[in-house]
């Protein structure tokens, strides 16, 4: 289960599926280089994605 204090480089390196959702809602964070100390959730309101939206789509991506 992603949660809100999860460090967006861990989310992607373990699962990596959820890249498309991470599209999905513009953001680039595979490409970002503070995605290895930033959570979810602080990315999250940075670019201004509700962060319950986003964690139920990417949770609902895990396989």
């Amino acid at each position: 289960m992603i949660t809100r204090d999860m460090i967006i480089a861990d989310i992607i390196g373990k699962h990596p599926e959820t890249l498309p959702i991470f599209k999905q809602f513009n953001l680039d964070c595979y490409e970002c280089q503070i995605a290895d100390l930033e959570t979810i959730e602080h990315g999250a309101g940075v670019h201004k994605i509700g962060i319950d939206d986003l964690l139920d789509a990417l949770n609902k991506s895990l396989k």
